[in-house]
C-alpha cells in the first residue's frame, strides 16, 4: 500500500517507535509470557511511559495528544510481534477509557482519564453476561437508584482486564423488562483505587446505545489487531520459505508454497485498505459503522486463514513452540469472536446495505 494515502510523516514516526519497542522489549519475552500465562507488568509500565496507553487522548487529559490513525497504527504494528500486548492497548483504550471520554461528565473525565491515559491503572469493560453475549439487550444485571448512589447486582463474564484492571465501564438495567431500553452505563472501580467505587456514566437508559458506539469504534481496533497478526505470520512464513530447503531447493520455489504466499500478500493488502479507510472515516467525523464491521470481519477471518497457512508452510515445526506461528494461530481465533462475532458483523453489514428490508 502507498502509505501516503493515509499516513503523514508523524504517523511514520509513530510506526517506527512502536516497531522498535515491539522488537526490542516484546519479541524476546513473548513466548515465555505465553507459556507461563504471565501478565507483562514491566512492559505495561514502559508502554505507559511512552504514551502508548493514551495515544488518542488529549494532553490535557494525560494522553499523548495524537490522533485515531496513530492509535490504530500502534495496535497494528505491535500485533505483528505479539497479539496480547496489542490487545491490552486496544481493550484499555477503546473499551476501558473511550466511554468515559465520550459520555462522561467533565468531573469524571478529570478524575479517571489521566490515570488511564498515563497507564497508572488499566481499564476494562463489563458487558457480557452468562445469558447475554451477542444478545446484549438481554442484560439482567440491575442497578437501583438509592438517591446518592446506585446498588448494582448481577453477574458479568469475559470482563476485559478483570484480573489486572482497576477502572471498569459496566452496563446494568435501570428499568425493568427486556430489550435495549432501560440499560445504563456505570463506572465501577476496585477497592485498590482511591476513587468513588461507582458512578453513573452518561444518560440513564442510554447504555445500550452508548456501548454500540463503543463497539463500532472498537471493531476498527480489532481489525488492526487482526491485520497485525496476519502480517506477522506472513513475514515469518515468507522468511522461513526462503531458507527452508527440501529436495535441494528453498520451499518458496515450489508453486504450492509460492501461491499460498501470494494469497497472503494479496489479502493483507486488501485488509490494509479496509482498515485504514474505516479509520480515516472515523477520524474525519464521517459515518463508519458499515466500514468498521467490514474491516473487522475481513481482517479477523484473514488472520485465521493466514496463520493457518503459515503453520502449514512451516510443516511440523509450525506446530511446535520453537516458532511463533502456532501462538499467532491461537491468538487469531479470538478476533473472530471478540467485539462482535463474524455472524454479528454480517448482520451489521446486511442492515447497513439493506436498511428496512432486514429485520
Amino acid at each position: 500500500m502507498d502509505d501516503s494515502l493515509y499516513f503523514t510523516e508523524q504517523h511514520h514516526h509513530v510506526r517506527e517507535m512502536v516497531r522498535d519497542f515491539s522488537r526490542t522489549h516484546i519479541a524476546p519475552v513473548a513466548a515465555e509470557l505465553d507459556r507461563t500465562s504471565t501478565f507483562p507488568w514491566e512492559n505495561i509500565k514502559a508502554m505507559g511511559e511512552l504514551g502508548l496507553l493514551g495515544v488518542p487522548w488529549g494532553e490535557e487529559l494525560g494522553g499523548a495528544g495524537m490522533d485515531q490513525l496513530s492509535y490504530y497504527i500502534t495496535i497494528h504494528e505491535m500485533a505483528k510481534v505479539d497479539a496480547s500486548h496489542a490487545l491490552t492497548i486496544s481493550a484499555h483504550t477503546n473499551l476501558g477509557t473511550s466511554p468515559i471520554v465520550e459520555f462522561g461528565t467533565e468531573e469524571q473525565k478529570r478524575r479517571y482519564v489521566p490515570l488511564l491515559a498515563s497507564g497508572q491503572v488499566l481499564g476494562g469493560f463489563g458487558l457480557t453476561e452468562p445469558g447475554a453475549g451477542s444478545d446484549a439487550g438481554s442484560t439482567a444485571t440491575t442497578a437501583v437508584d438509592r438517591g446518592d448512589h446506585y446498588v448494582i447486582n448481577g453477574s458479568k463474564i469475559f470482563i476485559t482486564h478483570a484480573g489486572v484492571g482497576e477502572v471498569f465501564v459496566a452496563t446494568a438495567r435501570t428499568e425493568p423488562g427486556n430489550g435495549n431500553k432501560g440499560i445504563t452505563s456505570f463506572i465501577v472501580t476496585k477497592d485498590t483505587v482511591d476513587l468513588d467505587k461507582c458512578g453513573k456514566l452518561g444518560k440513564p437508559g442510554y447504555g445500550f446505545i452508548n456501548f454500540l458506539k463503543t463497539l463500532d469504534a472498537g471493531r476498527i481496533g480489532i481489525a488492526a489487531l487482526s491485520l497485525g497478526i496476519a502480517e506477522g505470520a506472513y513475514e515469518q512464513a515468507l522468511h522461513y520459505a526462503g531458507v527452508r530447503k527440501q529436495f535441494g531447493r528453498p520451499i518458496a520455489s515450489f508453486q504450492a508454497v509460492s501461491f499460498q504466499l501470494a494469497d497472503m500478500a494479496l489479502e493483507i493488502e486488501a485488509g490494509t485498505h479496509l482498515l485504514y479507510h474505516a479509520a480515516w472515516l472515523k477520524q474525519n467525523g464521517k459515518p463508519f459503522k458499515k466500514e468498521a464491521a467490514m474491516a473487522k470481519l475481513f481482517c479477523s477471518e484473514l488472520a485465521m486463514r493466514t496463520t493457518t497457512q503459515a503453520v502449514q508452510i512451516f510443516g511440523g515445526y509450525g506446530y511446535t513452540t520453537e516458532y511463533p506461528v502456532e501462538r499467532m494461530m491461537r491468538d487469531a481465533k479470538v478476533c473472530e469472536i471478540g467485539e462482535g462475532t463474524s455472524e454479528i458483523q454480517r448482520i451489521v453489514i446486511g442492515r447497513q446495505i439493506l436498511g428496512e428490508l432486514v429485520d
